[in-house]
């Protein structure tokens, strides 16, 4: 109790309502924890709808519980299981929430348990991403309730089944999120951004994604080059990306990757997937070169420069023989710099500070991939993310969460959504 004490003391919190919101944060952290781990080791890949949805229905009884209203919205339509919303009408400003339901980690994946390991440290499949961040959002809810503040609050709460993987069309998928996005003054995603609480997240890059294929001539390898002949598709797949990687890879903020080449006599390509076979003779020119890959940019018009930029290096000085075509696929747009993502996240780090928690900065939008956050860029005025619970490698089997931060990242949206409530 005396710790607690001084470190209120020598935080500036006064108020008796952000007192109360503290105070409850650290009371019910165990029952954060609780959830936290009955969440994880419900397995909710993107394509195990059963699981988004058993996710779904624990988080639907905490807002249930809270007097929320909550929908089920069923993704039946744009083929994923669907999306959680949660809405408490009140007099302040709108205030939109944004989670996710889902994790990269699949039905067949060995990567599926909560492991506690030493001191604060939990390993999971999602604890990070972004369940934890789910958890904070609840919690950070209890006690605003706990503080008799919530009933006069106007939240919503989007919790997307598929952001790991978009549903398709994929405007259909985000209508719920755009929709509940309609008034709203403030938006705050939380994602575990660079994991690490100094930091939060003002603006991201959209993703797009590319493919890219080459046709050659085929014929024995001992005439390549002959001007009848030609070059083959290899030489001409990679005369383009070498072309790409050479006029692009130093402008800021922008990256573009190549993820899957093949090439051949024979190629076959799942482009859902991303995954394929080539097969072919080392004297047999290639006939057919398929590269997929994604592009990033902080911006739509960086996007458009960039597409105008590749499909030039394409039609710049083809090799003989050869013909190439380049589409484009839309994916996550971008959440662009904004006086109201500053003013947020000024406010975001006042709360933080009077806290005793430190000082928080926004990261550089090269450290942050894309998130659902950037589907509401034109409607939300003021927006930050990377909000959630903190830790280490999320998207791979070494998942880790710093439980350490669950409180305090609790504590900071808590606080953040009071004084934004009292805003007029």
């Amino acid at each position: 109790m005396l710790v607690c004490a001084l470190l209120l003391a020598a935080a500036q919190i006064t108020a008796p309502a952000e007192k109360t919101i503290v105070s409850a944060v650290d009371a019910n952290n165990a029952a954060a924890l609780t959830l936290l781990e009955r969440v994880v080791d419900i397995n909710s890949g993107t394509h195990n709808f059963a699981g988004v949805r058993a996710v779904g229905e624990a988080f639907r009884k905490e807002f249930d519980d809270l007097g929320f209203k909550t929908t089920w919205v069923d993704g039946a339509a744009f083929k994923r299981a669907g999306h959680l919303v949660a809405e408490h009408a009140g007099s302040g400003p709108r205030i939109l929430l944004i989670g996710h339901l889902d994790t990269v980690f699949e039905r067949d994946s060995p990567f599926q348990k909560f492991q506690r390991l030493d001191g604060n440290r939990a390993r999971g499949p999602g604890i990070i991403d972004m369940k934890g961040g789910d958890v904070v959002i609840v919690f950070a809810l209890k006690a605003l309730k706990a503080a008799g503040a919530l009933d006069r609050m106007n939240v919503v709460v989007v919790m997307t089944g598929d952001e790991e993987d978009s549903g398709d069309p994929q405007a259909l998928a985000r209508k719920p999120l755009v929709d509940a996005a309609q008034g709203a003054q403030y938006a705050l995603g939380f994602e575990d951004g660079p994991g690490d609480p100094k930091y939060a997240v003002t603006a991201r890059r959209g993703t797009s994604s590319w493919k890219l294929e080459v046709k050659g001539n085929t014929g024995h390898s001992s005439q390549i080059f002959r001007p009848d002949v030609g070059y083959g598709a290899n030489y001409e797949l990679a005369r383009i990306l070498d072309g790409f990687r050479r006029t692009l890879s130093s402008e800021p903020h922008l990256t573009f990757n190549p993820s899957l080449v093949l090439g051949g006599t024979s190629v076959e390509v799942d482009d859902v997937l991303a995954k394929g076979t080539a097969s072919g003779k080392t004297n047999v020119i290639a006939e057919r070169a398929v590269a997929l890959g994604d592009l990033r940019t902080l911006s739509r018009d960086q996007l458009q420069q960039a597409r105008e930029a590749m499909k030039a290096i394409v039609a710049d000085g083809p090799l003989a023989q050869t013909q190439a075509t380049l589409i484009f696929q839309d994916g996550y747009p971008s959440l662009a710099p904004a006086p109201g993502n500053e003013a947020l996240l000024v406010a975001y780090d006042k709360a933080s500070q009077d806290l005793g928690t430190g000082r928080v900065t926004a990261v550089s939008p090269d450290r942050a991939g894309a998130a659902d956050v950037s589907f509401v860029s034109a409607q939300v005025p003021a927006i930050i993310d990377g909000i959630g619970l903190m830790g280490t490698d999320d998207h791979s089997p070494q998942e880790t969460a710093d439980l350490s931060t669950l409180p305090s990242q609790t504590k900071r949206a808590a606080l953040l959504l009071y004084r934004l409530a009292q805003r007029k």
